[in-house]
């Protein structure tokens, strides 16, 4: 069935894209619509299989410098909108992991869970002997059994639509997952990221970043601290409590730039809407409020060599430095001459002709048209090839970017 999906999503785009119709304004409507309706159907696809396959949409929803804006907004509702696994699975999962049940950890356990993410969910609980009320995250029962499965599927399926579509070959992601998603099914794993997250931020003067404290841990139990939050997109709750959109952007920036380019620091690689919260901080007055973030299990260090030619690529593009750009692209990414263009537009969001004049230079409609229309004509498909090519670690770094741009 994913196979037949993937025939008719490319069947769609190729009507689309050959419409025929000479009015650039109308060609990116059809467009826009076609980016919408197979972004739908894929929705579908992966939450009737579940399991890994949320997980893929959840890392395709951030990936904004590859996909549409249709797409990575449609599977928004897989970062924190999934299925739940019954309490009597995870009692047995506790019998079994730890030998003994709920009631001997915990004298009270919500059994309803406040989140569920494709691996895992997470229950309300007040610790038995402290009465501290903390957060259980409990990994699904079934993954055990099927993750090898669901694995093995999903390279299946990338290698089939190559075939078919050797224009779209998305085998990396494939690759992606098969190293990923062991660790991140490793709860002993996330929680010693937690610890060193929190200790680095620790040091990190100013920070509002709050990271759980963990309590301990099991393969596939994780106990930490309870904190709740709002999502950053909950932009009520941020006006009602006074708290300014610009300086929580600011402070993303500000985070996720030192977990880029901080000496020895862990790179958070799992950054979307339903892994960060925000919450206010009466405490202090600058800022008012506090980052959240939960969801340790995917983590990478930056060799410092990289960390260094990245920050300088950077540099160059606020200096207009064409370059110096194209030099350190080719140091970070292997970028030719010829795929600088490409890749400079997908890191920025920006038309590349307007980088070599000024980042700064606002986004017009013109600008906006110019992108939309490239997509049309092909960008798409020379984007996934060329990412392809580029280092892992430099794709994990991209997902950060609409955080720390």
């Amino acid at each position: 069935m994913r196979i037949q999906r993937c025939k008719g999503l490319a069947a769609y785009y190729r009507v689309t894209l050959n419409s025929g119709t000479e009015d650039s304004e109308e060609q990116s409507s059809l467009l826009r619509r076609c980016h919408k309706r197979c972004a739908e159907r894929t929705l579908d696809v992966l939450e009737r299989n579940g399991s890994i396959f949320i997980k893929l949409g959840q890392h395709l929803s951030s990936m904004n410098y590859l996909l549409p804006s249709e797409w990575c907004n449609t599977f928004i509702p897989l970062q924190d909108k999934c299925p739940v696994s019954s309490i009597e699975s995870i009692e047995g999962l506790f019998l079994k992991d730890t030998g003994q049940p709920l009631s001997e950890f915990f004298s009270d356990f919500e059994t309803e869970p406040i989140g569920a993410a494709s691996l895992a969910q997470v229950h309300r609980a007040t610790m038995k002997e402290s009465g501290r009320r903390v957060a259980v995250k409990v990994q699904h029962p079934a993954l055990e059994e099927w993750v090898p499965l669901d694995l093995a599927l999903t390279r299946f399926t990338f290698s089939t639509l190559k075939r078919f579509f050797p224009e779209y070959d998305l085998e990396w992601l494939a690759k992606e997952m098969d190293y990923s998603l062991p660790q991140e099914l490793d709860f002993d794993r996330e929680a010693e990221n937690a610890r060193r997250v929190r200790e680095y931020f620790s040091h990190v003067k100013g920070s509002p970043l709050v990271v759980p404290e963990v309590m301990w841990s099991k393969k596939r139990i994780l106990v930490m601290d309870y904190i709740s939050g709002h999502r950053p997109d909950d932009l009520d709750y941020l006006d009602s409590n006074g708290i300014d959109r610009d300086e929580v952007s600011a402070a993303f920036a500000h985070i996720f730039n030192e977990m880029i380019f901080g000496k020895n620091a862990p790179l958070h690689c799992d950054p979307h809407g339903g892994n960060i919260a925000v919450r206010r901080n009466t405490s202090r007055k600058s800022p008012n409020f506090d980052i959240i973030l939960y969801d340790h299990g995917l983590y990478r260090d930056i060799p410092t060599d990289l960390r260094r030619s990245y920050a300088k690529l950077w540099l160059a593009v606020i200096d207009a430095d064409e370059p110096k750009m194209r030099k350190y692209a080719y140091e970070v990414a292997g970028v030719t001459d010829e795929q600088f263009p490409l890749f400079a537009s997908a890191i920025t969001g920006r038309d590349y002709r307007v980088l070599t004049k000024s980042v700064v230079i606002p986004r017009s409609e013109q600008e906006k048209e110019n992108i939309s229309e490239a997509m049309g004509e092909g960008m798409l498909q020379q984007l996934v090839q060329m990412l392809g090519q580029v280092p892992r670690i430099i794709l994990l770094i991209l997902k950060t970017n609409d955080l720390s741009k």
